[in-house]
């Protein structure tokens, strides 16, 4: 895991790895999220190839990779104000350019803007072997 100097102790690293059992429903832990990396107003998780979360052809399913960037855009909420914010999911538009096959997922989440009512991101989940960008979501959040 990579971090930058000044992150709040409730948004390092090994807290957002918590958060993913604190904070999120047993089938979402069941995805098996690991913080890969961090930064400012971002997060990357790492989505392991599962068979259970797998389609014909061994392709990731869009359930999957829908759960796990919300998550993913949960945690860089957290990184961008330094703590956990009750929030919720106001609109989540994704884009599936291509299947992902037999490797795991990156799933990198941004905070483009917070307010004080709402927050907005993107995300990009691609190959973690070969880098392909196979999956891009645009999110609103309403701050509770």
């Amino acid at each position: 895991m990579t971090t930058d100097t000044a992150t709040p102790p409730s948004a390092s690293p090994e807290a957002l790895q918590q958060a993913l059992t604190d904070l999120f429903a047993p089938w979402v832990q069941a995805l098996a999220l690991r913080v890969e990396s961090v930064g400012a107003a971002e997060v990357t998780l790492r989505l392991p190839h599962s068979p259970q979360l797998s389609r014909v052809g061994d392709m990731l399913c869009g359930q999957a990779m829908m759960a796990a960037a919300d998550t993913a855009m949960v945690l860089a909420l957290m990184r961008h104000f330094g703590a956990f914010r009750p929030c919720t999911t106001v609109q989540m538009s994704t884009s599936f350019l291509k299947p992902l096959s037999g490797q795991d997922a990156l799933v990198q989440a941004r905070v483009l803007r917070a307010g004080r009512t709402l927050a907005f991101g993107e995300i990009e989940l691609r190959g973690a072997t070969d880098g392909t960008s196979v999956c891009r979501a645009s999110t609103t959040y309403a701050l509770l």
